[in-house]
């Protein structure tokens, strides 16, 4: 791929008040949000939206978009990647086609998490939002737990460049839309301001639409802060399709084959295997425990519920009128997280009697500040 079609430039700082024009299709997605609302449900409120935004929320909940979740979108090499990936499975097409510096990383995905982590805060509090955003590199490293030393600079950039240059041909439905198209992981970035000896301080990044459209629908759910401290690949990827799939229920279950396509791996299947019974030994993974069971079956089961089944009978199950009421109090968050959280805290708190659980959840939830 010839990489001087991606749009990576330098350029001095914009003027106050200098408009940058936003090209995105917002309303065929508003209309797609707007379908996409559940019977009895009030719709979404379409977010406001501009021509830039600025990541200064601090402590924003890490978030992540379902769709690069639940396909295998990223390498899981440490070692430039220059395979064309294809992928199908229950109807969903992907074709991840690299530049001459290789995929994106599952590590380069950290500055995704991080602008859309940022996005979603912004939404939360009623703030315009934009795909193009400016943030800063020190913020950024600080966030995903990275060194902030010279050399991590340099990597962030690299980073950058394999984010524009990965392309992705796919129909996955992003924000109620389904399209067959091709874009970049990120359509250009920027360095804005730079020390005297080159090390980045402030950049633009602009998403691609199709990931855009995944925020403003509020398709992401919330990650564990301990995602970050997960050195290896492998790992990561088997977090995120452990909290995709697993949601609020107690376990999930799947065979060694197919996690083996889904997360993406490029080495045989036992090889695959092998690292997977290291991962259950290592036990490394947050918020899961995992354990290999007859048939050639991985079973990942959420902490919490373990503690609840061990010691105590679980409080019962809430009815989906009590996420919807969640979602009120809350809006943009992953309702189950909370309520698995609330349910950990209720452990923590030494299990005192609920005359009514449901009453007590939402209002743990109305003065949640995470």
């Amino acid at each position: 791929m010839d990489n001087s079609r991606v749009g990576v430039t330098e350029t001095p700082m914009r003027k106050r008040g200098q408009k940058r024009q936003f090209t995105g299709n917002h309303g065929a997605v508003m209309a797609g949000m707007m379908a996409g609302a559940s019977p009895g449900r009030k719709a979404l409120v379409p977010p406001v939206i501009g021509d830039l935004f600025i990541c200064d929320v601090l402590e924003a909940s890490p978030k992540d978009d379902l769709g690069t979740m639940e396909h295998p979108i990223f390498s899981l090499s440490t070692k430039p990647d220059r395979r064309i990936l294809k992928y199908e499975h229950n109807g969903a097409s992907v074709e991840v086609v690299p530049s001459v510096k290789g995929r994106a990383t599952i590590h380069d995905k950290d500055i995704l998490i991080y602008c859309i982590s940022q996005i979603m805060a912004g939404l939360n509090a009623g703030r315009e939002v934009s795909r193009t955003v400016q943030l800063k590199a020190h913020d950024l490293l600080v966030a995903t737990r990275r060194d902030t030393g010279g050399d991590s600079y340099l990597r962030l950039r690299e980073a950058f460049e394999r984010l524009a240059g990965t392309r992705i041909t796919t129909n996955i439905a992003t924000g109620g839309i389904e399209a067959t198209s091709g874009f970049g992981l990120i359509e250009s970035w920027e360095i804005l301001r730079k020390t005297k000896g080159g090390r980045m301080i402030s950049v633009m990044v602009t998403l691609s639409d199709w990931l855009f459209r995944s925020v403003l629908a509020r398709s992401v759910l919330t990650l564990s802060r301990d995602y970050f401290t997960l050195r290896k690949p492998l790992e990561r990827r088997v977090y995120e399709l452990a909290r995709k799939h697993c949601g609020r229920q107690p376990d999930w279950k799947i065979s060694v084959s197919v996690l083996h396509k889904k997360a993406g791996s490029a080495a045989p299947v036992r090889v695959f295997r092998a690292a997977i019974r290291k991962m259950i030994e290592e036990a490394q993974l947050p918020d899961y425990i995992m354990s290999e069971e007859p048939g050639d079956v991985i079973r990942f089961a959420r902490i919490g519920v373990i503690e609840e089944e061990a010691f105590a009978p679980a409080l019962p199950g809430f009815d989906p009128d009590v996420l919807d009421a969640a979602r009120g109090l809350a809006p943009g968050a992953d309702v189950y997280a909370l309520e698995a959280e609330w349910r950990a805290w209720w452990v923590q708190t030494g299990r005192p009697r609920l005359s009514a659980p449901e009453r007590a959840f939402l209002a743990w939830v109305k003065t949640h500040k995470g």
